[in-house]
C-alpha cells in the first residue's frame, strides 16, 4: 500500500503570499495627509507610541468575568523603525498591553512574509496575524509590518477568527489608520468585565452583543487546525515517544523555532495533548498541562516561577538560560541537561512497538477513505479525513495514559503495593527502559508504590 501524505492546509499557511505594495499616494487638496477617495489611502495620522500606563486598565481583568469565545481586546501593532514595536491601536483603549508588542510580532518575523502566533497574556490566551509588505519609503526602510490580533480566555477557540484577522492584517498594510472593521469586530465579539478591585460596581454582566455589525466585514471561515497532530508525530518521528514521557511528568518544555513561529504554536498545543488523562483522581498533586505558546525574553520573570509548561521561542539566547526548562527542543533535537532526566532521552523497544502501532493506526485510517483508486478528495473531505487522524493520535495516547495511571492506582490499592516487570509490560513500558520514567512518574503524582524492577546489571 502506496502511503499517503496527511493533509493540513492550515498548516501550510504558515508562509502565506506575498502582499502586493498599495498604489501610490494621491495628495488631498487642503488636508494634511493623503485622500481616501476610490479605495486608496486614508487620512491618518502616524501610530503614537503608547506608554504603558495609558493601557493598563484600573481594575484587574479577571478569567472567569467573561465567556470563552469572547473577545476581551483586539489591537493594531506595528513596526516603527524608530520606536521598534508598539501598540497602534487597541480597544478598549485602557486596557492593559504591556508585552503584547512584542508577542505578536515574534523576533525575527522580518525574514518572512507572513505568520500567525498565539500566545499568553496574563489570565488570557491571544492569536495574532502579522504580515510584511515592501513599501518604497525610506521613512519605514523598504518594509511596513504589522499584526492584528485578539485577547480571549480561551486558546481552544481562537482559530475561530484567523482568517478574519489574516484579512485585516493585509487591509492595516494596505490602508493604514482604518480601524472601522476591527471596531465592528470588537463591538459584536467583545465580553463586558464584571467589577473587579477598584472599579465601579455598576458595569452591566457579561453578556453577547447582537450581531448587528455583521454585514462590515467577511464571513469568518472556520480554520480549525486539523491534522496538526498527525504532522507534529510524523515530524518527530519516534521522538515523540520521549516527548510524551516528558509532558506526562509535567516538566517544562521549550521548544526553539526560528519563524515562521505559527506551526511550532501547534507543536506546543500538542505536546500538551500527549498527557492527557481522563480517569477521576488522577494529577492532583501536579500542575495543570498549560500551553503558554510563544514565548520572548520579556517573558522570562514569569518564566522564572512556572513549575511547568509548554511554549516556543524564535530566542537563541533561551537555550543558555537552563534554569527557566528542564527540556530544550531544537528541531527535531530533544535534549536536557537534568543528569536525572538523562536515560528518559532512550528510545527503548517498548517506545518502537508504541510508534509502530501509531504508524499502523494511521495508515488504516488513510486506507479506509480510498474507496477507488482514483480517488480525489474535496477540500471537506481532507478536512474530515484530517480530523479523524488527529482524534484517533489523541486517543492513543489518551488511552495509554489511562493504562498506566489504572494499573497504578490498582497496585497502590493492593495489598503489597508491588509494582512487578509483569506490571511494566501491561502498561506498555519496557521494564528496563522505562525503570528511570516510572520513578519519576510516582514521584510526580504521589502514587504509593513499591517498585521492584532491578536496574540492569552493569557490563
Amino acid at each position: 500500500m502506496v502511503e499517503r501524505g496527511d493533509a493540513a492546509p492550515l498548516l501550510r499557511w504558515a508562509e502565506g503570499p506575498a502582499v502586493s505594495p498599495p498604489r501610490a499616494p494621491v495628495p488631498q487638496a487642503g488636508g494634511r495627509g493623503w485622500g481616501c477617495g476610490g479605495g486608496g489611502w486614508a487620512a491618518a495620522e502616524p501610530p503614537r507610541r503608547r506608554e504603558p500606563e495609558e493601557l493598563r486598565q484600573p481594575g484587574r481583568l479577571e478569567l472567569g468575568d467573561v465567556e470563552e469565545d469572547q473577545v476581551v481586546a483586539v489591537f493594531v501593532v506595528t513596526f516603527d523603525p524608530r520606536s521598534g514595536n508598539m501598540v497602534e491601536w487597541c480597544l478598549p483603549q485602557d486596557i492593559d498591553l504591556e508585552g503584547v508588542e512584542f508577542k505578536s510580532m515574534a523576533s525575527g518575523s522580518h525574514k518572512i512574509q507572513s505568520d500567525f502566533i498565539y500566545f499568553r497574556k496574563g489570565p488570557f490566551f491571544g492569536l495574532a496575524c502579522f504580515a510584511n509588505m515592501p513599501v518604497e519609503s525610506e521613512l519605514e526602510r523598504g518594509a511596513r509590518m504589522k499584526s492584528v490580533g485578539i485577547l480571549s480566555p480561551s486558546y481552544t477557540l481562537l482559530y475561530r477568527h484567523m482568517h478574519f484577522l489574516e484579512n485585516q492584517v493585509r487591509h492595516q498594510l494596505e490602508a493604514p489608520g482604518h480601524y472601522s472593521h476591527l471596531a465592528a469586530f470588537y463591538e459584536d465579539k467583545k465580553g463586558v468585565l464584571h467589577a473587579g478591585p477598584g472599579r465601579g460596581s455598576g458595569l452591566p454582566p457579561v453578556y453577547w452583543l447582537p450581531s448587528i455589525h455583521r454585514y462590515m466585514y467577511p464571513e469568518m471561515k472556520i480554520t480549525h487546525p486539523a491534522g496538526c497532530m498527525s504532522q507534529f508525530i510524523k515530524f518527530f518521528g519516534e521522538q515523540i515517544l520521549i516527548l510524551w514521557k516528558f509532558a506526562l511528568l509535567r516538566k517544562r518544555i521549550l521548544i526553539f523555532s526560528p519563524p515562521p513561529v505559527g506551526v511550532v504554536c501547534y507543536r506546543v498545543y500538542c505536546c500538551c495533548c500527549l498527557a492527557n488523562v481522563s480517569l477521576p483522581g488522577i494529577g492532583g498533586t501536579v500542575p495543570e498541562s498549560k500551553p503558554f505558546f510563544y514565548v520572548n525574553v520579556a517573558d522570562i520573570e514569569s518564566l522564572e516561577v512556572e513549575v511547568s509548561y509548554v511554549a516556543c521561542t524564535t530566542e537563541k539566547i533561551f537555550e543558555e538560560k537552563r534554569e527557566l526548562y528542564d527540556v530544550y527542543v531544537d528541531n527535531q533535537n530533544v535534549k536536557t541537561h537534568h543528569d536525572h532526566l538523562q536515560p528518559l532521552l532512550k528510545i527503548n523497544s517498548a517506545d518502537r512497538e508504541k510508534y509502530r502501532r501509531l504508524n499502523e493506526q494511521r495508515q488504516m485510517l488513510l486506507y479506509s477513505q480510498e474507496v477507488e483508486e482514483d480517488y480525489n478528495p474535496c477540500e471537506e473531505d481532507l478536512f474530515v479525513l484530517a480530523s479523524k487522524v488527529d482524534f484517533s493520535f489523541s486517543q492513543f495516547f489518551l488511552e495509554q495514559n489511562n493504562r498506566i495511571f489504572q494499573t497504578l492506582l490498582e497496585v497502590s490499592a493492593s495489598q503489597d503495593k508491588t509494582l512487578t516487570a509483569e506490571h511494566a509490560r501491561g502498561m506498555g513500558l519496557d521494564p528496563q527502559g522505562d525503570r528511570s520514567f516510572l520513578m519519576d512518574l510516582l514521584e510526580a503524582y504521589g502514587i504509593d508504590v513499591m517498585l521492584v524492577i532491578d536496574n540492569p546489571c552493569c557490563p
